[in-house]
């Protein structure tokens, strides 16, 4: 009888390899328009929303981003203060009192979320589309410019861009982020062939204003609103696109214990945006026939993945312990040449050739998202190596914590 964590180890195989074989066939005959993006058939106004919380460090420099796009149908940037307790207040009524364009509004109180201020902030909205950068984020200049175009067609309802880490990337975590936001902005753009883009983030997201309100714009109570928004919209009916040209850099943690409790909250509110659309599960229409089954599915790996992984740790670590003590006791050879088995192993085999798709799937990704020539320092093969061998491994690490926290403790906060 084949024992469960062969089950187990099988199924991560499996998963893995047929989620890297559907990027590979959706890449190829995609890939000539992998950067393409429609140009505007019209302005379209816009206005950029931009919450901010204890943001004084960066939101100046968010603001002058803003300011130098080069999209003329850009009518107003509302900085929304989500009652700071620093000098963000006054550092945007700075700009607000030099640029009409700028417009600086307050919460009545503390919204706790960063969908609160955003929806605080869409109340005074009165364009045709609405953006929303967060106060650490700075769009590229000619990011909005090649974004709006997509809304050319009437369904689509939304539109992502191509997200960047901003970091100066001293320390390996920051490296690491690096290399994870380039292979993001990869495998987004590749489900956007295939209508199955499943989140909007907040670096630098657009939306129609009329769909917006449709949808009642963020869920204050989901931890992700920018996950939530989008499946909302695709149940509407409405598409969802991608500009990966459209670049905007953001500031990435650069601590482990801040990137710890962000990923415990993408996490978190990643699986109450699984329960609150669970209904849709494998019925009629994108959202239910392939966005929640891929969703599902990643987490089924990382949590498959930890399971296999702690399994034969333990087992291997158990096994050379007790056969060590009985040698010892015994007084006979610790290891002999009986012991080393040549002979290859079909999981083994498994194992390795999903390595090695997914290096190659991984060299692809960042030759094709390599940001502009001199504006970051060129990724090492040590941190290559540590990306997927150590990064990744604690992403499953975290999605276990994360589920261990949704099922005790009930007290998690944005």
């Amino acid at each position: 009888m084949v024992e469960f964590i062969t089950v187990v180890y099988l199924f991560y195989i499996f998963i893995s390899l047929y989620f890297l074989t559907l990027y590979i066939l959706i890449y190829f005959p995609n890939r000539k328009d992998f950067f393409s993006f429609p140009k505007p058939e019209r302005e379209y106004s816009l206005s950029m929303v931009v919450p901010c919380y204890n943001g004084e460090k960066d939101i100046g420099r968010t603001i002058e981003t803003l300011l130098k796009s080069d999209y003329p149908g850009l009518k107003k940037i509302i900085v929304v203060d989500d009652c700071s307790t620093d000098n963000s207040n006054s550092i945007i009524k700075k700009y607000a009192d030099k640029y009409e364009k700028v417009q600086l509004v307050r919460t009545p109180s503390n919204t706790g979320n960063a969908a609160g201020a955003k929806n605080f902030g869409a109340k005074f909205v009165k364009t045709d589309l609405i953006g929303f950068t967060d106060d650490d984020s700075f769009p590229a200049q000619d990011a909005i410019s090649r974004m709006v175009g997509f809304f050319n067609e009437e369904k689509v309802g939304a539109v992502t861009s191509g997200i960047l880490v901003k970091n100066d990337r001293r320390t390996f975590l920051e490296r690491f982020q690096a290399i994870e936001y380039r292979i993001i902005v990869f495998t987004r753009k590749l489900l956007g062939f295939v209508d199955a883009i499943y989140v909007t983030p907040g670096p630098l997201a657009m939306y129609r204003k009329s769909v917006f309100d449709e949808v009642t714009g963020f869920d204050e109570k989901n931890m992700t609103e920018d996950i939530e928004i989008t499946w909302h919209l695709i149940k509407k009916g409405y598409l969802i696109r991608m500009s990966p040209y459209a670049r905007v850099f953001t500031t990435a943690p650069d601590k482990w214990k801040v990137w710890f409790r962000q990923r415990i909250r993408w996490n978190i509110g990643g699986v109450q945006t699984v329960n609150k659309y669970k209904s849709a599960f494998l019925k009629k229409g994108m959202l239910g026939s392939f966005v929640l089954p891929f969703f599902v599915s990643s987490l089924l790996i990382g949590v498959s993945g930890i399971v296999v992984l702690l399994y034969r740790l333990i087992r291997t670590l158990v096994v050379r312990f007790l056969s060590t003590s009985y040698s010892i006791q015994a007084q006979t050879a610790i290891i002999t040449f009986n012991d080393i088995n040549l002979h290859p192993n079909v999981l083994l085999l498994f194992g390795v050739l999903l390595m090695v798709v997914g290096l190659a799937f991984t060299l692809v990704a960042l030759k094709y998202t390599r940001p502009p020539e001199g504006e970051f320092k060129k990724i090492g093969p040590i941190s290559l190596i540590g990306y997927l061998f150590v990064y990744l491994l604690t992403q499953a690490i975290l999605l276990a914590v994360s589920i261990y926290k949704m099922m005790f403790k009930k007290n998690y906060s944005w």
